[in-house]
């Protein structure tokens, strides 16, 4: 990846804060909302010549103010070097704890959290999990748009005595979207 990328990222991000925190409003969402996100997300493979393009549609339920749990369901399509190009999916269930009380009436909220699910394509499936941190920030009272990083590790089995140290293998995964609570 190049200086060109990151900055890109960085200001695409700090757009998006801005832009959230330019109204006054009551956003916030509050026990029983759902919540449905429409993003795109994009990764670079460490140790690779591919990257990925993603599109992601994710859909959470609040157990309480602050905790969210929910399902991603991601669809891509993998640019590899010297080799066939390849369609790749995911079904991610996640759960994230937002930090509110930050800023006034809560139009910003970052939050850190955790998943666990399954990646695929026409050729293999495997366990991914991760940690995942990011924000939100609200546009209006129901409307936010999103930034999030995302660490993906890859498993086969999970059996405590088989589990490698594939660290070092995973995809750095960085979203940007939109977001509705109802």
């Amino acid at each position: 990846m190049n200086k060109k990328f990151y900055v890109t990222v960085a200001v695409i991000g700090f757009s998006m804060l801005m832009a959230g925190s330019a109204g006054t409003m009551y956003a916030a969402q509050k026990e029983g909302d759902s919540d449905i996100q429409f993003a795109g997300s994009f990764f670079h493979a460490q140790g690779a010549d591919s990257g990925t393009s993603n599109l992601d549609i994710g859909y959470g339920y609040y157990v309480t103010d602050n905790w969210e749990i929910g399902i991603l369901q991601t669809v891509g399509y993998s640019f590899i070097d010297d080799a066939d190009d390849q369609w790749v999916a995911s079904t991610i269930p996640f759960t994230n704890y937002y930090f509110r009380g930050l800023s006034m009436n809560d139009p910003f909220q970052p939050f850190i959290g955790a998943f666990i699910g399954a990646s695929y394509n026409e050729n293999d499936t495997t366990g991914t999990m991760g940690p995942q941190v990011g924000f939100k920030s609200f546009i209006n009272d129901s409307t936010y748009i999103m930034a999030k990083y995302r660490y993906e590790w890859f498993f086969d089995e999970l059996a405590i005595n088989e589990v490698e140290d594939t660290s070092s293998d995973g995809n750095h995964v960085v979203t940007l979207g939109v977001g509705f609570v109802f």
